[in-house]
């Protein structure tokens, strides 16, 4: 098993979502947020967006501390193959959930998990299949009244209220809607010899 002190683990994400799925697998790691621009680029296609920030998250930390197992990750919502961002402001939000309404969009995440001393690299891609409700203007207020989901791609939050929201959702890692997809982070990890569980 790796000692956090000889081998740490490093998150490049300021995200409390992330962080707090990070700490079901029980290892002790530590977070660190990246100063990255996380605009898409000029016909990028919503995954190449989420594997490339993944990617840059994961290499600033690792240029920040070469002799740790650092892990970023992104999530892109993919609209027809235009990215959907994280919101902002209420009205932001509430313009998203009208155009999301009733349609069916993919949630990109992308995980990328380096180690610079070793010149290690994985990463990965996980996307969700969701379909929004055929939402009315007052269940989209009453939702944001009471859940903002400022800073969720899509203006819906999942893992809380923003469930209700769906008619269905299809994947392979519910941890990955949420924004770290646990299942394919613990085979990396655990192919770098770590004890998951």
């Amino acid at each position: 098993m790796h000692e956090v002190k000889d081998n740490p683990l490093i998150l490049a994400s300021g995200s409390p979502y992330r962080r707090e799925l990070l700490e079901r697998l029980g290892l002790a790691f530590r977070s660190w947020s990246p100063d990255i621009d996380e605009s898409a680029r000029a016909g990028e296609p919503p995954p190449a967006t989420a594997a490339r920030l993944a990617r840059e998250k994961a290499r600033a930390a690792a240029q920040r501390w070469a002799d740790a197992w650092v892990i970023g990750s992104d999530q892109v919502v993919d609209l027809d193959g235009r990215a959907v961002s994280k919101p902002g402001t209420l009205d932001n939000a509430r313009r998203q959930l009208r155009e999301l309404r009733g349609r069916t969009v993919l949630f990109h995440t992308a995980l990328c998990v380096a180690h610079a001393a070793r010149s290690r690299l994985h990463e990965r891609m996980v996307s969700t299949e969701v379909a929004f409700r055929e939402l009315s203007d007052a269940e989209i207020d009453r939702y944001l009244g009471r859940e903002p989901a400022l800073d969720c791609a899509g203006s819906a939050k999942s893992e809380g209220l923003g469930i209700s929201l769906l008619s269905r959702l299809r994947g392979d890692d519910p941890t990955a809607l949420v924004g770290l997809p646990l299942i394919a982070l613990a085979e990396v990890l655990r192919g770098e010899g770590f004890q998951v569980p």
